[in-house]
């Protein structure tokens, strides 16, 4: 079981594992092909299940000969029944994959450990991203684990906790006055000049493969069986369009029995170039200018955008977006009833299931998988004034008096909706 080549997704043109990310014949984007053919179903479950506590038990279906070094591990977060959000929304089986319970607290640790990892078994000593906050705290952070130097490229205007959080590692970074699209259409330039390994450029095809060790996780996580519905943040479409490739991959060779989940994806208003596509019966996506307080989702031309768009039509799925006000709703939800603080990012998540939810979009005995992909600490400012504070005297008086009019209050507001 082997990395086979990388393969044109829409030619099928075959190229070396190389630092290689558009196809020569037609464009198209590369990814990881694998020779499986050699594999047993019952002896792979056994490895896996027999190996590390992170994404390296999956290494068999990752692009390596063999399980690299990793000083930071991510992966095996965890899947948490969520009973009294599910009551909220009507839904009898729901499931939140907390993926900020990673090393720097979101997704992106997988994907950038394998980056890494190919980076340095092709000899870069130099790693860099266009980032808008997650990728740009795993570079800086895995980078600094592996001793290799690393280059970070954000928008300006990004979130201040994300920048703290990257600098910290002492990672070159370096912030662009534009969106998240003129910093990348920066560093694919920069990949033409400099001998540095860009994780979502020229390693893209095996950056992504990280993506799907969170559908493996999943599954095993549930018994080895599959959930009936998947909803996930969409921004370039990777993550999305990955989870479905990895659950494929295990139905193809009879590692899980079953029918590939519905795929729900979810985008924020100020920048949903995917969801607008699904609602207009488009096949590609018209770029975007973003103006929305999920940054982590601010992509306004997605690379993959045309994948995610086909993976949600075929399973039956569907693209939704939700308003600011929506997404700062959603991460208060899922705060209050779950006690997971999840960034904005994770607001329009759950926002989106909310509104799929009653919509009847949802049937009640269906098992559904939210994906939550980051901590909430990195975006503080997104809550802020959601929540206030009653400095009150040292004295019992005066608390009974605070608990007093706050009882009033709660009293007041259940008789309007009563009413």
């Amino acid at each position: 079981m082997a990395p086979k080549s990388l393969s044109c997704r829409e030619c099928g043109t075959a190229y070396p594992l190389e630092a290689r990310y558009v196809c020569e014949q037609c464009f198209g984007p590369l990814e990881v092909a694998y020779d499986h053919s050699a594999l047993d179903p019952a002896e792979a479950k056994r490895k896996i299940q027999a190996g590390p506590a992170g994404i390296w038990r999956y290494a068999d279906f990752l692009p390596f000969a063999e399980r690299p070094r990793d000083p930071l591990e991510p992966g095996l977060t965890p899947l948490l029944r969520a009973d009294r959000l599910g009551e909220r929304l009507g839904l009898g089986e729901l499931w939140i994959k907390n993926d900020a319970a990673n090393p720097t607290h979101s997704f992106k640790d997988r994907v950038v450990a394998v980056a890494l990892a190919k980076a340095r078994e092709l000899g870069f000593g130099t790693v860099a991203c266009a980032s808008t906050g997650n990728l740009a705290n795993a570079v800086a952070a895995h980078a600094a684990a592996a001793g290799l130097d690393s280059y970070v490229f954000v928008p300006a205007d990004l979130e201040e906790q994300k920048l703290l959080a990257t600098g910290v590692y002492g990672t070159r970074l370096v912030g662009v006055r534009g969106t998240y699209d003129d910093v990348n259409r920066l560093c694919t330039e920069l990949c033409e000049t400099r001998p540095w390994a860009f994780v979502n450029v020229n390693l893209r095809p095996y950056y992504s493969e990280g993506s799907k060790t969170l559908a493996y996780e999943t599954v095993e996580q549930l018994g080895w069986s599959l959930p009936d519905r998947i909803v996930c943040p969409i921004a370039s479409g990777s993550l999305f369009t990955k989870i479905g490739k990895g659950l494929e991959e295990w139905l193809e060779l009879g590692l899980v029995a079953g029918e590939l989940p519905a795929f729900d994806g979810a985008q924020a208003n100020g920048c949903s170039p995917v969801a607008e596509a699904y609602a207009n019966g488009w096949e590609t996506c018209r770029p975007q200018r973003p103006e929305t307080i999920a940054k982590s989702l601010a992509i306004g031309n997605p690379a993959d955008g045309v994948y995610a768009l086909e993976l949600a039509r075929r399973t039956r799925g569907a693209i939704e977006s939700v308003s600011d006000t929506e997404i700062r709703a959603g991460i208060r939800l899922l705060a209050e009833t779950t006690g997971i603080f999840t960034e904005t990012a994770g607001g329009v998540t759950t926002a989106v299931l909310a509104k799929l939810a009653e919509a009847g979009a949802i049937d009640r005995d269906e098992r559904v998988v939210a994906i939550i992909t980051g901590e909430g600490l990195k975006t503080l400012d997104a809550v802020r004034e959601g929540f206030r504070i009653e400095a009150i005297e040292p004295t019992l008086e005066a608390l009974e008096a605070e608990i007093g009019a706050a009882e009033a209050v709660g009293a007041g507001a259940s008789q309007a909706e009563s009413g």
